[in-house]
């Protein structure tokens, strides 16, 4: 008897294979695209928050640029990770059309999230104490105090808006997200204008969560309608009734998302704490900034994309679709190793103008040059990496992502980068060198794991887990 393959992906005649592909690809630009869109806007917005603060003066623009940096290593990182919890449950119960635990995954988080607030709204209101202790200044670290406290509601603003944007994207309505998000910013301006006449520093801190809620307000609305218009499937119930395997089931996939999401985020936040050790460290921290400033643009396309790979592969695993669930996944990763060469060639043709626009030091320019063309080589293999960290992700297996984090970053880029920066001096290009290598290892575990994925069975478990307890309820009376 001929064994049965446990990854079931046919094979079909080449013009059928390339038309489905192509019909992958559009359904997924048709989601890359607003998501790519609202991230550049998400910090487009922190870019004019920037600009205010600076014209403000040089001591609030150190103390709100810490204390933002402080409010996304203990706040608004652990929210974003925990939500992306969201996405393989969300994904998973659209596929299997399960609108009662997609309503309520909803109600879940959004109480998550406000009790997980409250953590970080201790370390917010003690950051002074926090911040010199750790040897920052004592009037930067009592400004960056005032300003976290302003920005305080934009916690429980947060708590909203990251599960109301989950939710939406797990169903694939990425436009209402983008042209909200567009709102924000038109917004923004004048409502910086106007509070920074009227209250100054913490006036701009308001500013945050004021264009936060505005967005939280529209997309609230926006599905209130869209559910009234499906005929009320919040009408059916249920998505009040929380079970506690409902709670163990979620939780258990929270964790792994936000420490996957904290480790890359607070490793580079590492990275811009190890430049200001090295010798010339204004020089080079400046450098650091300006090059990081880049990388943000090309950060908000990969994220758009690791989200892209997540609902496609989610969607498809609901609906018990494994091959179409394998080709999403892949054509994700094709895109994502595109997109990191294309990100990778743009930066080193841009770096011989991109420091020019931030300074005028010949030394800092060439430095930035420099720079840039390992930071180039870090996004080839960066982009790939996200994705496939989006893919993990829609398989509800999301500590694959957490151990190849652990290994790469912290066992990896991190002790090397030391070593070569301090030990070997070869200063700033040793720290990116050994990042290069540990987002390179990160990449390599990632890969085999997706390589050993049995397709079928992902999508059998996925069934177990999104089906609509009616759908099983057939399948048992069938049997």
């Amino acid at each position: 008897m001929e064994e049965e393959n446990p990854n079931p992906h046919p094979h079909p005649q080449p013009e059928k294979l390339l038309g489905m592909a192509l019909m992958e690809l559009k359904t997924q630009q048709a989601i890359v695209f607003p998501l790519g869109a609202m991230n550049l806007l998400w910090f487009a917005k922190l870019a004019i928050t920037t600009a205010f603060l600076g014209r403000l003066g040089e001591l609030e623009l150190a103390s709100g640029s810490l204390g933002f940096m402080f409010a996304n290593v203990t706040g608004f990182s652990i929210l974003n990770g925990l939500c992306g919890a969201m996405e393989p449950i969300c994904g998973q119960a659209y596929g299997a059309n399960n609108f009662k635990l997609l309503h309520k995954t909803l109600v879940m988080m959004v109480c998550l999230l406000l009790l997980t607030s409250l953590f970080s709204c201790f370390l917010w209101l003690n950051v002074d104490q926090i911040l010199i202790h750790f040897g920052q200044q004592e009037d930067i670290s009592i400004e960056a105090k005032k300003y976290l406290f302003c920005l305080l509601p934009d916690l429980i603003v947060t708590s909203f808006l990251c599960p109301l944007k989950s939710y939406l994207t797990s169903q694939s309505m990425t436009i209402p997200i983008m042209l909200t998000s567009a709102l924000a910013v038109v917004l923004h301006v004048p409502v910086n204008i106007v509070l920074a006449k009227t209250r100054g520093f913490e006036g701009i801190s308001m500013a945050i969560w004021i264009t936060d809620l505005v967005v939280v307000i529209l997309l609230a609305v926006y599905v209130v309608v869209v559910e009234f218009r499906k005929g009320g499937t919040w009408k059916e119930g249920g998505w009040c009734e929380h079970r506690f395997e409902d709670w163990v089931q979620l939780l258990k996939l929270c964790g792994p998302c936000c420490l996957t999401t904290c480790l890359e985020w607070w490793c580079y936040e590492i990275l811009v704490l190890l430049t200001g050790k090295l010798p010339n460290a204004k020089q080079v921290v400046s450098i650091i900034a300006i090059v990081l400033n880049f990388d943000y643009l090309l950060f908000a396309i990969m994220l758009s994309l690791a989200t892209c790979a997540s609902i496609r592969v989610s969607n498809e695993l609901g609906a018990n679709q494994a091959g179409p669930a394998y080709k999403a996944a892949y054509i994700s990763l094709t895109l994502g190793s595109v997109a990191g060469l294309v990100g990778g060639l743009v930066m080193v043709l841009a770096r011989g103008t991109w420091g020019r626009l931030f300074s005028h030091d010949k030394a800092i320019v060439r430095g930035v040059g420099n720079a840039m063309l390992w930071m180039a080589l870090l996004e080839v293999v960066n982009f790939p990496l996200a994705v496939c960290g989006g893919i993990v992700r829609g398989t509800a297996r999301p500590w694959l992502g957490m151990y190849a984090n652990i290994g790469g970053f912290y066992l990896l880029a991190l002790p090397l980068g030391v070593v070569l920066a301090f030990k070997v001096h070869m200063g700033l290009q040793g720290l990116l060198i050994g990042f290069i290598a540990g987002v390179s290892g990160c990449l390599m575990l990632l890969l085999v794991f997706i390589s050993r994925i049995n397709w079928a069975e992902e999508a059998d478990k996925a069934q177990r887990f999104a089906a609509p307890e009616y759908v099983k309820d057939e399948n048992i009376a069938k049997t």
